[in-house]
């Protein structure tokens, strides 16, 4: 892979390197699911740049949000329609907080809903991360955030606290508030480390009107850490 965009930064070289390991799971012919975030944006440029030497072939991609689908389609990746039709082979992504059991928090970027229906077709999940983003409990660096539409959205807020969350609503850098890819709002809601990650996950989930939270739970198969002392390889055992 070509680093001198990125061999002045140790970190990006890192996520570079690491983003070039998951990519050798990929083999022409698949349908290939692209995360969102700094990483896992380099596994998209990596599987472009084997497409164009011809390394691999046939090779059909989905992205996970509106950001990573405008930079695959500059670099040439063919594309699915939106509607999904397809079942994935694999799907490269990051993540903002992983537990020891590769349970993670997602949705720092605000493509949490997308990034888990991706998650949920792929029959190969590889999350790529560097080594702060490991934790002995989910909730003890990162808030979760939780996607809610706009109706009733304060009736969630106070169902969030009832849980023991503090609410914010997501804000865009300029202080206006942040809309995710399908028009609804976040709350990052910080619980503190989670005791059960799990019940806390099946809690938010039959909340009507909480469109889809961050926790990840028994969805990655395949975890790449990037550290000081090189790049470790775990896998999920059934």
């Amino acid at each position: 892979m070509n680093q001198a965009s990125v061999s002045f930064d140790p970190e990006a070289q890192l996520k570079a390197e690491t983003a070039t390991r998951a990519v050798e799971f990929v083999q022409s012919g698949m349908k290939v699911g692209l995360g969102t975030g700094s990483t896992a944006i380099f596994a998209t440029r990596r599987i472009a740049e084997l497409l164009q030497t011809g390394e691999l072939r046939e090779i059909i991609a989905f992205a996970t949000s509106k950001v990573t689908w405008a930079e695959a389609a500059r670099l040439g990746i063919p594309m699915m329609t939106e509607d999904l039709p397809d079942d994935l082979d694999v799907t490269i992504d990051g993540a903002d907080e992983v537990d020891p059991e590769m349970n993670l928090i997602k949705g720092g970027g605000g493509a949490l809903l997308r990034e888990k229906i991706v998650a949920q077709v792929s029959r190969r999940e590889i999350v790529v991360v560097d080594e702060t983003k490991l934790s002995p409990r989910l909730g003890t660096h990162w808030a979760v955030p939780i996607e809610v539409i706009p109706f009733g959205w304060r009736s969630q807020a106070r169902y969030l606290e009832s849980l023991g969350a503090k609410c914010a609503i997501r804000q865009n850098h300029d202080g206006t508030q942040f809309v995710t890819d399908s028009g609804n709002m976040i709350l990052d809601c910080h619980f503190g480390p989670i005791a059960d990650a799990p019940q806390l996950a099946g809690a938010l989930s039959r909340r009507a009107g909480i469109v889809e939270h961050g926790l990840f739970i028994g969805l990655v198969t395949d975890l790449i850490v990037a550290g000081a002392n090189g790049i470790r390889y775990s896998a999920r055992h059934a």
